[in-house]
């Protein structure tokens, strides 16, 4: 069968059900790459793979629009703080950039903002082009000059507070200097490590036997984040300016002049950065750069364009979770040449087998690899997977020699195999149809809407496979789930092996069955009476948890955090989520209607949720666990904004702005725009000439604003 086959349907060409079961999988799995991205400093895949998935899920919710709702990942930025950090809510978000990977993107990001801004091509329209930094994002906040506050990105809206590490960073003044200063001035920027200093850091971790740093960026991210700034003072971080935030008042009109400004008053700006005045001069300055970037003594990852002139930055606004006048032009991915010395199988926490390559060691942009991804099984016997498949169509083998592309810090892949040097004695690999760790059937599931087997085999033993019941254990006490402190994955191996914990009720009864034991925790080698306390506490304080925390630490398949979220919202309390769940076995009942009508929740994760409750196992483990847990309500989405969550239609000829700019407008405020009136609309913006759609939004009794009244509403006259 050939890749194309394999290729997933054009987003036109699905249907409504087709189209809201992928954006609930792309849903789960972009927030799960987000996650290890900004909480753990840990990408799962390539810049190019992730920009992927989001532009497949923008392009369900442009075909499809209701799929947009107040949960959608096009809202979002970045990942929830970790609440090992006070937090600090950004007073302007910090958005992230739109990715472009080649010259022809850069030309078409340029001709929309002309379009946008009605330009005629022998206007000029100036950019500023810059080095991409790869290291953490961080906003610094001066008042009166003086540093008060430094927090990370976060999830865009709220950030972690690492002001006392950020005072150690030498590249950050305390105080600013001289003239212009605003009174409240925000500087927005990168943090990073030098090469040099990397290797030191690594070197030293050597020495002290302690383990070494992927990379720049993870050391980096690492050294900020510590709760201990004077293990952070001793790490040589570095930081360059480029943006900002609030500003009370604005030094410059131009992105230029605010760099310079920067630089004035103290700050390190990269010196790479340029004026352009075609895409010919963007272009140009990014393979200058490409080509010297081994030289310049730290990690890039591409140059950024901005629109020059802030009034147009202004004018051209946002459009879902990034600026309109911004794009990140990437690199591209790094490849080497190397053996596959084994294909080994590693069992998911949904009972995923998932093929690993065993590579004789090679290094790839610095880092030595000695693993690769394989997908699945198709993409072993080369007719593709995810969409993909090896270059030349061929199937892959041990003792092959193949080529691996790196792009970042994530598990490389083999993408290529040289078919030349394939050994005479090389056998096609036969993928097991048992699971390794527990001997179960590992089947393919043939989805039922489209009739096609899944291209991943999952064992069928559910829980009574150790490799899922640990992953899941994991899964339960990971970060955005119980988060419970001092029971990481090492512990959680420990405990499961030694059998004290087997199922997640196991470790809210583990002090109990500590204090009945022969073998007590605090007399064990590595154990003492302090760190068993600390663990017994860190349990206790997780007694209470939010429903939405509860719902996604159950593990159940295509449930992310957005979806926990939106089915903790829709129903309140976990009884109400169970209730229905049981009900809506019978696919003709109102409960699975309820379910599958859920915005953002799809036939795909509604059929998850029925058939989590409706194994016994399952029911037996929930009614064990919720007698030592209490659930909480999840907080209640806020928003100040007098359109936010309201449908709102532009119509007519409007005078005072592009229909673009309503329309990014009205989103930036929160509100969804419709291009037709319906009795869902809640308002109708009408220019002049306006016709049918005043004509529906009167019949229907919706309210009618003229250009004026929604600025008044808006509170921008």
């Amino acid at each position: 069968m050939p890749a194309s086959q394999n290729a997933p349907k054009p987003v036109d060409e699905l249907d409504p059900i087709e189209a809201r079961a992928e954006h609930d999988t792309l849903g789960a799995e972009i927030a799960e790459h987000d996650r290890r991205y900004y909480q753990e400093d840990a990408p799962a895949v390539s810049d190019a793979e992730y920009d992927a998935l989001r532009k497949r899920y923008e392009a369900l919710e442009a075909q499809y629009p209701e799929l947009k709702t107040a949960e959608s990942l096009t809202r979002k930025v970045g990942s929830k703080v970790s609440e090992k950090f006070a937090k600090i809510r950004h007073s302007v978000p910090m958005l992230s950039l739109a990715n472009g990977f080649s010259d022809e993107e850069v030309q078409d990001f340029v001709a929309r903002i002309r379009r946008f801004l009605q330009l005629k091509p022998e206007m000029p329209l100036l950019f500023v082009a810059e080095p991409k930094i790869d290291g953490l994002s961080l906003s610094l906040r001066y008042e009166g000059g003086r540093l008060v506050s430094a927090a990370t990105r976060g999830d865009g809206a709220v950030g972690e507070d690492v002001t006392a590490n950020a005072r150690t960073v030498k590249d950050i003044p305390h105080v600013l200097k001289g003239k212009g200063i605003p009174e409240v001035c925000e500087v927005r920027g990168e943090v990073y490590l030098s090469h040099e200093d990397f290797a030191a850091i690594n070197d030293r971790q050597l020495a002290a036997g302690k383990p070494v740093f992927a990379n720049p960026r993870n050391a980096a991210a690492g050294s900020l984040r510590q709760l201990d700034s004077a293990i952070t003072a001793t790490r040589p971080l570095r930081f360059f300016a480029y943006a900002w935030g609030q500003m009370s008042a604005m030094p410059s009109g131009t992105q230029e002049g605010m760099i310079a400004c920067f630089r004035s008053f103290g700050l390190k700006t990269n010196p790479l950065t340029r004026l352009c005045a075609s895409v010919d001069e963007m272009l140009e300055h990014y393979h200058a750069i490409e080509t010297d970037r081994a030289n310049l003594g730290y990690d890039i990852d591409g140059v950024v364009y901005k629109v020059n002139d802030l009034n147009l930055q202004e004018r051209l606004g946002f459009v879902s979770r990034s600026p309109r006048w911004a794009l990140a032009h990437k690199f591209p991915a790094q490849e080497a040449v190397t053996v596959v010395e084994d294909i080994e199988i590693n069992v998911g926490r949904t009972g995923s087998l998932n093929p690993i390559a065993k590579l004789k060691p090679v290094t790839v942009g610095g880092v030595v690899v000695s693993n690769a991804t394989l997908h699945n099984e198709d993409y072993i016997k080369g007719i593709g997977g995810n969409g993909e498949s090896i270059r030349n169509g061929a199937d892959i083998r041990v003792g092959d020699t193949v080529v691996i592309l790196r792009a970042g810090d994530v598990i490389p892949k083999v993408i290529d195999v040289v078919l030349d040097k394939r050994p005479g004695d090389a056998h096609p690999y036969i993928f097991p149809t048992v699971c390794p760790a527990c001997g179960s059937h590992a089947v393919r599931e043939v989805n039922p809407r489209t009739g096609k087997e899944d291209s991943v085999r999952r064992c069928t033993g559910g829980l009574i496979c150790p490799a899922q019941a640990r992953e899941r254990l994991k899964h339960f006490v990971s970060r955005n789930a119980f988060d419970i402190e001092g029971l990481g994955e090492q512990r959680i191996e420990e405990f499961y092996a030694e059998g004290m914990i087997q199922r997640p009720q196991d470790i809210f009864t583990l002090e109990t069955r500590n204090a009945r034991s022969l073998q007590r925790l605090e007399n064990r080698e590595g154990w003492g009476a302090t760190s068993t306390r600390n663990l017994f506490a860190a349990i206790a304080e997780r007694r209470n948890v939010s429903l939405n925390r509860f719902i996604f630490a159950l593990g159940i398949p295509h449930i992310g955090e957005t979806s926990a979220r939106l089915l903790a919202r829709h129903f309140g309390t976990f009884e109400a989520l169970r209730e229905t769940a049981l009900a809506a076995q019978d696919h003709g009942s109102e409960a699975y209607a309820e379910l599958t009508s859920i915005g953002g929740i799809g036939k795909v994760v509604a059929d998850a949720v029925v058939e989590f409750f409706k194994e016994r196992h399952n029911e037996d483990m929930l009614d064990a666990l919720l007698k030592e847990v209490t659930l909480e309500p999840i907080e209640a989405a806020a928003s100040d904004s007098p359109v936010a969550g309201k449908i709102v239609v532009f119509t007519g000829s409007l005078e005072q702005m592009t229909r673009e700019e309503a329309k990014a407008m009205a989103e930036r405020l929160g509100a969804k725009v419709a291009g037709s009136v319906s009795k869902k609309t809640d308002l109708v913006v009408a220019g002049p000439g306006a016709g049918s759609k005043l004509k529906k939004a009167e019949e229907f009794d919706v309210k009618v604003l003229t250009e004026d009244g929604w600025f008044e509403l808006i509170g921008r006259r």
